[in-house]
């Protein structure tokens, strides 16, 4: 294993086309530039994969300004009280490390779909 990220990759890659023509493969540098952009403003491979509850439950305390350990609070709250049909509780206290992975950047791919979900910036 290295300590080397995705990025210092491609900053290598893109460093040594650097030294090359204006045109690569007939490219011009200008479209290269805009696949440079497009790469800083991807998405990570490895999204967290939650189910849609959680996520729908997450949506729901990101509209509320909940914190995540407040989240967690909540979450342990539910699981003694067993108040909570959805088992989303029961899900986040098994996935604590992916909950908090999604909960972070507010981005995750939906397990039973594969549909990516990013939470809407606040205005």
């Amino acid at each position: 294993m290295t300590t080397e990220t995705k990025r210092e990759v491609f900053d290598a890659v893109w460093n040594r086309l650097a030294g090359y023509q204006v045109f690569f493969n007939g490219w011009p540098r200008e479209a290269i530039d805009e696949y440079k952009k497009r790469y800083n403003a991807a998405l990570p491979d490895d999204l967290p994969v939650i189910p849609k509850a959680v996520g729908e439950w997450i949506k729901e305390l990101h509209k509320d300004h909940v914190s995540l350990i407040a989240a967690f609070s909540r979450v342990i709250n539910l699981s003694i009280t067993r108040t909570d049909p959805t088992g989303v509780p029961v899900w986040v206290l098994n996935h604590s490390d992916t909950f908090a992975l999604a909960w972070v950047p507010g981005v995750w791919r939906v397990e039973e779909t594969g549909e990516i979900v990013k939470l809407e910036a606040e205005k």
